[in-house]
């Protein structure tokens, strides 16, 4: 089965048995749910107003035109963006003053696949108790469809990737006269989807000199999309041979953000936020930073340098964004390359993270491999456990938290362990009976020998 339903959207692989893959009527069924919600939310309003847009993925406009008649069948008018990013979905639905947005990405998943992402009226993720309402909905198959006269209406709104730059450029921190005397040159991988044409077009308004890698927007993605170092070869090599200043990838969706050095080494997912952070406590004297309990501790360090606090939240962006609002952060987001900086809006963004990076390096003026090298280095080793279905994954946990009462624990997702150099985080998945075994330590042999460990002692705990 690869049709996944949670509370941040519906997921699956296209075509296939409906309900067991992403097909036309599960497409169909998921946005009238959530077309049902909004209009419930908003019963006392005259007019009701979604933004669309989507990736490059190949089955997009089949799924983008599914959803957008969906909506207005339900009486509902449509913004359709066309090709665009999450990050600019999540701007233009305050802009355009809507009720709500669908974001139509599998973001780092193969091409094969494809999603709706729910939003609010801010242009933010809808929180737990929301999507368990739409998953509801769903399930009933119950909904009231709009008569002739009060169908929605459907419009294209062209240029609003160039609205977003517009938008990021306009933020105080970037500091766009110190960027365009640099003379930077940056590669940029664009996994051939929508991520091809916003950074370029950024990079355009910076003066950055940009060589372009796969940023013809037709879906056909050149290698796994996820920005991991395994599948950036082409844009390491390019970097080396163009004697480029850094490389940029983004996943298709473009709300995350990996960094090649000027040598071909990745700069590291997790050390995107850390540089950005870095930036803007600097600027700004201090302040307090997110991230969740997977991420790396060189936030942390970073943040206390600075004089700020940091927290650590439960995985999720929408988690993540809870924390930020309720610890009044300047800057957060996820290991895995998202930037969320409020001061613009609270959304993992790229294009955010792409111009912070460059203000950064910029007044630095210092090479991105010194940058990096700047940092207290991490290493992390990522695996998981197989469970049977009939083993009770929480009872595991909660014995694996028992076992370490005496060190610094946090269950808020989980069980994650701080020891004093390392740190160690268990966590369940939600579709299937696995554990995640997320380690952090000062080199990667200690960080796979702390993994090996854990899986060791779970082994034990359900032997």
């Amino acid at each position: 089965m690869t049709l996944i339903k949670s509370i941040s959207g519906i997921r699956g692989t296209i075509g296939g048995k409906t309900g067991d893959n992403l097909t036309p009527i599960d497409a169909v069924k998921f946005a009238s749910a959530y077309g049902a919600f909004i209009l419930e939310r908003n019963k006392n309003k005259e007019n009701i107003n979604i933004v669309i847009g989507r990736d490059a993925r190949i089955s997009g406009k089949m799924i983008s035109s599914l959803v957008a008649n969906t909506l207005v069948g339900l009486g509902i008018n449509v913004i359709d963006l066309g090709l665009s990013t999450t990050p600019t979905v999540e701007v233009a639905v305050p802009l355009e003053k809507a009720d709500g947005g669908i974001i139509l990405t599998a973001s780092h998943n193969p091409k094969q696949w494809n999603a709706l992402k729910l939003l609010n009226e801010k242009g933010e993720f809808l929180n737990g108790a929301e999507g368990e309402i739409i998953l509801e909905k769903a399930e009933a198959d119950d909904f009231d469809f709009a008569a002739v006269d009060n169908l929605g209406t459907y419009s294209k709104k062209q240029g609003y990737i160039q609205k977003h730059i517009q938008e990021v450029l306009k933020l105080e921190l970037v500091d766009v006269e110190a960027i365009k005397s640099t003379g930077f040159k940056v590669v940029v991988d664009g996994v051939n989807s929508t991520g091809g044409i916003a950074i370029p077009a950024l990079l355009k308004e910076l003066n950055v000199e940009c060589v372009e890698l796969y940023c013809e927007p037709n879906g056909h993605f050149p290698h796994n999309p996820e920005p991991l170092k395994e599948h950036l070869t082409d844009l390491s090599e390019l970097v080396v041979k163009e004697q480029a200043d850094f490389g940029i990838v983004v996943d298709p969706d473009v709300d995350r953000l990996a960094l090649i050095s000027e040598d071909g080494s990745m700069f590291g997912e997790e050390y995107t936020l850390v540089a950005c952070a870095d930036y803007v406590l600097g600027r700004l004297g201090g302040g307090n930073t997110v991230s969740n309990l997977s991420s790396s501790r060189a936030l942390r360090d970073v943040t206390e340098k600075h004089g700020g606090s940091y927290t650590a939240s439960a995985v999720g962006e929408v988690n993540v964004v809870i924390a930020m609002k309720e610890t009044n952060t300047v800057i957060g987001g996820e290991g895995n390359g998202g930037i969320i900086y409020p001061e613009s809006h609270y959304g993992r963004d790229s294009l955010v993270g792409v111009a912070l990076f460059l203000s950064h390096l910029a007044h630095k003026k210092i090479s991105c491999k010194e940058l990096r090298d700047s940092y207290p280095s991490y290493f992390m080793s990522k695996n998981k456990i197989q469970l049977t279905p009939q083993i009770n994954v929480d009872e595991v946990l909660e014995t694996m938290a028992s076992n370490y009462k005496n060190e610094n624990v946090n269950t808020i997702d989980g069980v994650k362990i701080d020891f004093a150099d390392e740190w160690v985080h268990l966590r369940k998945s939600n579709t299937e009976p696995i554990i995640r075994i997320y380690t952090e330590s000062t080199t990667q042999n200690n960080a796979d020998l702390l993994a090996q460990r854990f899986i060791k002692e779970i082994e034990n705990v359900i032997a």
